[in-house]
């Protein structure tokens, strides 16, 4: 087994789609994709995934062994992290953290204002659930994230970004005739829930439902995204999410927007103010610019 099978399994398991995975993740082809997760399974001696019309799911083996698997990725690359700065020693550091599917909005710009110092900084970058990349700030892993604003942490937060929330659904669910839903018509279907790792966008969504007077008991709770798709795309259910994961979807689900008022939610930037690195203080000086530019990009999209 080697690390390349790992990387290529929690990709799939990730995105819930070879397509996605091996395209926008890997840069492969999909025959070789599927090809090293036959090799991996056979190697586990246990099916991993479950491939269907409507995407990739993880078997009940899949799930446990997704969770050593981004577990040893992560050790091989904190790892690789610490010897680039032991031989280094008289370089400065500087680690962003993403909410997951965040970095690709918002890493390529960041990356461009870092430029001009590149040569003299140490950049490392990771995406996690939210409430993992407050932690890592508040300890000093993280010089700065992209997070929601979590409560427990005596953190300094930016805000970058209102949100709105979207109906995610099966693309070919009754819902995606209508051009706007009504959280009304959510009433009766299978309803996906926002786990313990998103408490923020748990209590975002629990509030508009109950403001709307919806009641929904959720059949599942998931934190992160791609296991999000794959149940709505396996279950036939529903969910409710940011619009941001809309490019991470794969041809199974769709979305809608919601009628009436949308609730949103926030994204921000996160650091503490006990931070003294110079590199920090001067990519916050910078952030106006950040937004300026991710929000210009997005017009021209």
């Amino acid at each position: 087994m080697e690390l390349r099978h790992l990387r290529y399994f929690v990709a799939v398991a990730e995105t819930g789609s070879f397509t996605v995975a091996a395209e926008r993740r890997l840069h492969t082809s999909q025959p070789s994709l599927s090809r090293q997760i036959k090799d991996l399974e056979d190697q586990v001696g246990v099916d991993l995934l479950v491939r269907s019309a409507r995407g990739v799911t993880l078997t009940e083996a899949g799930k446990v062994f997704f969770n050593y698997a981004r577990m040893a990725l992560s050790q091989v690359d904190a790892g690789i992290d610490a010897a680039r700065r032991a031989a280094q020693p008289d370089k400065q550091r500087f680690a962003m953290g993403f909410l997951t599917g965040q970095e690709m909005t918002w890493l390529p710009e960041a990356m461009r204002l870092l430029r001009a110092e590149l040569p003299n900084i140490d950049v490392t970058v990771s995406s996690d659930y939210s409430p993992d990349l407050a932690e890592a700030v508040a300890r000093g892993k993280l010089d700065v994230a992209f997070l929601r604003a979590e409560p427990d942490y005596d953190l300094v937060y930016r805000p970058v970004k209102q949100e709105p929330l979207v109906v995610l659904m099966p693309s070919d669910h009754p819902l995606t005739s209508q051009s706007r839903i009504h959280p009304k018509d959510l009433v009766g279907e299978p309803f996906i829930g926002m786990g313990s790792k998103a408490t923020v966008l748990r209590a975002v969504i629990d509030a508009y439902l109950e403001k709307a007077g919806v009641a929904m008991t959720p059949g599942q709770v998931v934190d992160n995204p791609a296991m999000v798709m794959s149940l709505v795309a396996s279950t036939r259910g529903v969910t409710l999410i940011p619009a941001y994961v809309q490019s991470l979807m794969p041809w199974s689900v769709v979305s809608r927007p919601l009628a009436g008022k949308v609730p949103t939610i926030g994204l921000v930037i996160g650091y503490s103010k006990s931070n003294r690195s110079p590199m920090l203080k001067m990519f916050l000086s910078q952030v106006d610019e950040l937004i300026t530019r991710v929000s210009n990009a997005g017009l021209s999209d």
